[in-house]
């Protein structure tokens, strides 16, 4: 990605969106470090240790929006000024909530996508960073996107598994919101291994990908457009 982000640096939100929901979904099988979240909102990630924190939302009509910070990449101030990192969104935005979280300091980067592009305000030019890589660089296009996520999950369960094939399957099975019990099942064997001495939660990581509308039948994932 570039320094700071462009818009081309993020994937289609299809993609974006079933990179999150993996990694939702085996965080909710065993204490990793990061917290989600699911509501009308969207898909919300907390990091533990507040290094960073990431919303990530689809809605009709083909659009989307992500927003977050990255406390140590975030760059939120140009000299004593706040960045408005609202600048030129559109119309459907949700406005209220991403005031509140502009006044409580908690934005680092906001992109909305609609039209088939990925958009976000204009940058000082002194601005070194705004955070994105940082807090998903799994998000990118490509296949080295793929590959962090993938190293990011053998990372928390310190195992010598190679899990790529399996999550690249179940990551294109979220897209297709077509995941079942064996989906999962083979994720989590993956990706913790049998050496794994995390409390693995096979039940719960299958229960939040219904709940995000991953499994056959459901659409959870995609909310309707904000009024």
């Amino acid at each position: 990605m570039h320094r700071p982000s462009v818009p081309e640096d993020l994937d289609h939100p299809e993609q974006v969106w079933a990179r999150a929901a993996t990694l939702a979904v085996v965080a909710a099988a065993m204490n990793d470090g990061d917290e989600y979240s699911w509501g009308p909102d969207g898909l919300h990630c907390w990091n533990c240790g507040g290094s960073y924190w990431w919303r990530l939302k689809l809605y009709d009509g083909g659009r989307a929006l992500l927003c977050g910070q990255d406390s140590d990449g975030s760059y939120t101030h140009s000299g004593d000024r706040q960045i408005d990192f609202l600048a030129g969104g559109p119309a459907w935005l949700p406005w209220e909530q991403l005031r509140d979280d502009a006044q409580g300091n908690l934005l680092g980067f906001a992109y909305w996508y609609e039209d088939g592009a990925w958009a976000r305000a204009p940058y000082p030019a002194a601005m070194p960073d705004d955070g994105l890589e940082m807090a998903m660089g799994w998000a990118a296009p490509g296949d080295a996107a793929v590959e962090e996520i993938t190293e990011h999950l053998v990372a928390l369960t310190e195992t010598d598994v190679q899990p790529a094939a399996t999550v690249r399957a179940f990551i294109a099975a979220a897209e297709a919101r077509t995941v079942g019990a064996a989906d999962v099942s083979a994720l989590l064997d993956a990706v913790c291994g049998p050496d794994c001495w995390y409390e693995v939660r096979p039940e719960a990581a299958l229960a939040f990908a219904a709940e995000l509308g991953l499994t056959v039948g459901d659409r959870g994932g995609v909310p309707a457009v904000a009024s």
